[in-house]
């Protein structure tokens, strides 16, 4: 598998991902991230990832662009508490992970393809923090759903640390997948739906501007 990492791509941190919390608390765990319904998808063979890069309104939008990407929801993963909110996950004591949860058509874009865009769309080496968002709640983590998943993640970190991309260590987390919990639906598709908000306009829209010359051949 070929590398094509020649920098980083540091996160731009004018503003922070916090907003003030919605009153409705989400009740219900994405029992349908790993299906799809509808007849144009029943025919596919699916697969799911999930990935934790800081903020997952960056994330959301930058993977929504990818050619093979089926669904991408924003949600919580990693801690031990269940149905927890936006409000009680920033305060950073529930061990849960803003994360997206993908669901992809292998035949179309390998998992392989979703660790590259990963790795070169956040900052891997700063613990638990991501630009002004601070706290293991947007730490870089890889929840693996089988070990194929697992190896890859694994032997991609290695040979990053190896390669000398970064003049820091990668310390992205590797970790089991255990539950997904969907966040509130206001932070649902939140850059298409907000693309003029401070955040998104000065942080998500210079990211995706990057992003999309450099993954030109991989979008939609």
């Amino acid at each position: 598998m070929k590398l094509m990492f020649t920098q980083a791509l540091v996160s731009i941190s004018l503003l922070s991902c916090a907003l003030r919390e919605s009153p409705q608390k989400n009740m219900s765990n994405d029992l349908m991230a790993n299906s799809l319904t509808g007849s144009s998808t029943t025919s596919r063979k699916i697969d799911t990832a999930t990935l934790g890069t800081g903020c997952f309104w960056c994330t959301e939008a930058v993977f929504q662009q990818l050619k093979g990407v089926l669904k991408v929801t924003s949600g919580y993963s990693g801690g031990a508490e269940v149905n927890p909110t936006y409000k009680e996950v920033s305060t950073g004591t529930t061990g849960h992970a803003e994360v997206i949860q993908i669901v992809f058509d292998p035949a179309e874009i390998s998992f392989d393809d979703l660790l590259e865009v990963f790795w070169q769309t956040h900052d891997p080496t700063t613990l638990n923090r991501q630009g002004n968002d601070v706290g293991p709640q947007y730490r870089s983590v890889i929840f693996f759903h089988d070990a194929e998943q697992k190896a890859k993640a694994e032997k991609y970190k290695k040979a990053l640390n190896e390669s000398g991309a970064w003049d820091k260590p990668v310390v992205t987390e590797i970790s089991p997948y255990t539950a997904f919990y969907k966040a509130e639906d206001y932070h649902q598709d939140y850059y298409n739906n907000n693309g003029s908000q401070p955040y998104c306009y000065y942080v998500i829209r210079p990211k995706l501007e990057k992003f999309q010359k450099v993954f030109k051949s991989k979008l939609r």
